[in-house]
């Protein structure tokens, strides 16, 4: 008989929240009981899971008596104060945000990549940052052939990755300047009062500011690539230099990427290896308009890779551009997929 589980979701209200528990239902998870919890101000709302309401309770200290796994989506201070107190309970804790990534004894783990780095757990695990993971799809099967030495990429990071309230400021400002445009006198609200998320407005516009900055210059979202991909890859001499960017999409990043390898490699080489990846679809028609895009994706479990070339100024160089849905395989379902290994 199949083993079922006592399952506790931190952050059920959220956006991460929610798509876990679609993810949970869709895959079949065997739940046995679920706990829906979140901060005070969700307590007595209802979250659905199989078609039945799940009343969410506030996140205390006694949460996770008889939990079997934990997921966390509900920021780093929720996770840096309640995932101890899981993992004493017994509870082992796959946990979305950052605090424990980098932590020595605990595995940071993209199943596609490094699963069995699963079985190393002493009852915690981490979700990669959700770019990282999305990158990572198409970077590491090209590692695998070719062994990448560095990349430089740019993100185009869509809002949601921000949260609820960045979706419906993102909303807000594009009503506004339509009214603008269509009003007589040109009215509508001043665009930047609008900007309460992000310093500016993010309507028709891209903000090259994703996280916070660093003594360097890069921000720390930046140097998660570099810092998270050496530890998932088991590839500490990996170099990475990444601008983030903030675009006016509601759902799923999309990252251009130039990569260089010790081996050389040619396009033919690098799309049938690409296209037996697993999680990933080789999506690389330019003349025909196919290639990635966030609208393809978004809703979407696999990444998209494309736009695949020989990069001109790199020697073993490849440029390709990756998208996809960073509320799945960038959190939920890389995360209900962990629990599928343990």
């Amino acid at each position: 008989m199949k083993k079922e589980y006592h399952i506790a979701v931190v952050g059920a209200t959220g956006a991460v929240g929610a798509e876990l528990l679609r993810v949970l239902e869709r895959r079949n998870f065997p739940v046995s009981n679920l706990r829906a919890l979140a901060s005070g101000r969700s307590t007595g709302k209802e979250v659905q899971f199989s078609n039945k309401p799940i009343m969410v309770e506030e996140l205390g200290e006694n949460s996770f008596d008889n939990i079997d796994i934990a997921f966390f989506s509900a920021g780093g201070e929720t996770s840096r104060k309640f995932v101890p107190i899981a993992r004493k309970g017994g509870a082992v804790v796959i946990d979305n945000s950052s605090v424990f990534r980098m932590d020595s004894d605990v595995p940071l783990v993209i199943p596609e990549i490094n699963g069995e780095d699963v079985k190393q757990h002493r009852g915690l695990i981490a979700n990669p940052n959700c770019t990282t993971a999305v990158a990572l799809m198409a970077i590491y099967p090209l590692h695998r052939a070719f062994g990448v030495r560095r990349v430089f990429a740019a993100s185009y990071q869509a809002v949601s990755g921000s949260g609820a309230r960045a979706i419906d400021e993102l909303k807000k400002q594009v009503e506004a300047a339509a009214f603008a445009t269509a009003s007589p006198s040109g009215g509508g609200q001043d665009r930047q009062s609008l900007a309460k998320v992000y310093p500016h407005p993010i309507a028709f516009n891209v903000l090259p500011h994703v996280d916070v900055f660093l003594e360097s210059g890069y921000t720390k979202e930046e140097m998660k690539m570099q810092n998270e991909g050496r530890k998932i890859m088991h590839l500490p001499e990996f170099r990475a230099s990444v601008t983030c960017v903030r675009v006016p999409v509601y759902r799923a990043h999309s990252v251009a990427v130039s990569a260089e390898f010790d081996k050389e490699v040619s396009v033919e080489q690098a799309r049938e290896v690409l296209a037996k990846a697993p999680g990933l679809e080789l999506v690389d028609e330019p003349p025909k308009n196919r290639y990635p895009m966030p609208l393809t994706v978004a809703g979407k479990d696999n990444c998209e890779v494309g736009r695949v070339r020989l990069d001109c100024a790199l020697e073993n160089g490849l440029a390709f551009w990756v998208s996809g849905d960073q509320l799945l395989k960038g959190a939920a379902l890389n995360a209900v997929q962990i629990a599928e290994l343990l």
